[in-house]
């Protein structure tokens, strides 16, 4: 673990005000605001999404099984507890290739051992990832599982062919399972090359690309979208109230939505 580079976990951590960060991720954090000033606004609803999606497919869906990739940094509430809410038999595997997530997973173990687990792999394995003991147990009735991609998809880098990766879950996936799918977008195209040059620079390996919107919209290509018509800008997607947090600013945005595998 080398903690003199910033972690985009732990950043995240910090912009939605936790404690599990150090002064590297602090400090990048401030530049990352001075290019994008609504970047913490970004971190916030994007996790309010998150809560509202797990929330939604539990409740409305029936869903019991989340399979969650690149997780991050706990942050109640987490998914196990959104969904254990609606079923207190809701099972949850949590996924992240940061040591730091690791660490944290272990520990949340101990709160609830019998239906949450966390792995520690790269979520472009995909064969890793469902040839896993964690994962065959939530696979193990063929019940319909809801696979989340929340913020993380823009961490893969082109090369690494981040649409490949949706398709080969979604083949591996019980039918009727869903997808949750959140990514930094942004159709100005300065801006788009700024972000994505100094998260690359500062993070290294961490890093794949802020997208346009049209290659967000990829991602959803074959599925049935849920709630809306088409992807969003994730505070828009069934918001709890007309005072729900929005960003201020759009420069960039999470945009994406919640979707049926036909």
């Amino acid at each position: 673990m080398d903690v003199s580079k910033p972690s985009v976990a732990r950043m995240y951590d910090h912009l939605l005000g936790g404690t599990d960060n150090y002064r590297v991720d602090r400090e990048a954090c401030d530049e990352l605001l001075r290019l994008a000033p609504s970047t913490r606004d970004l971190a916030l609803v994007n996790r309010g999404f998150l809560v509202r999606a797990v929330r939604y497919l539990a409740r409305d869906c029936g869903v019991r099984r989340f399979l969650d990739h690149g997780s991050g940094l706990p942050t109640r509430p987490n998914v196990h507890q959104v969904a254990q809410e609606v079923d207190p038999s809701s099972e949850v595997v949590y996924m992240d290739n940061d040591p730091v997530v690791h660490a944290h997973g272990r520990m949340m173990l101990a709160e609830d051992p019998v239906t949450t687990a966390v792995l520690e792999a790269d979520m472009r394995d995909t064969d890793q990832i469902f040839d896993s003991p964690e994962v065959r147990r939530l696979l193990r009735s063929g019940q319909p599982v809801a696979a989340l991609f929340v913020s993380v998809l823009h961490c893969i880098p082109r090369r690494d062919d981040p649409w490949a990766l949706i398709r080969r879950v979604t083949e591996r996936l019980p039918q009727g399972s869903y997808l949750v799918i959140s990514q930094l977008a942004s159709d100005d195209v300065e801006l788009r090359n700024k972000i994505t040059d100094f998260m690359a620079d500062i993070t290294g390996n961490q890093w794949g690309e802020v997208r346009s919107i049209s290659d967000v919209e990829k991602f959803f290509e074959g599925l049935d979208l849920l709630g809306t018509e088409e992807p969003v800008e994730v505070s828009r997607w069934l918001p709890d109230s007309d005072l729900a947090p929005r960003q201020r600013t759009e420069e960039w945005i999470e945009y994406g939505g919640v979707a049926r595998i036909p």
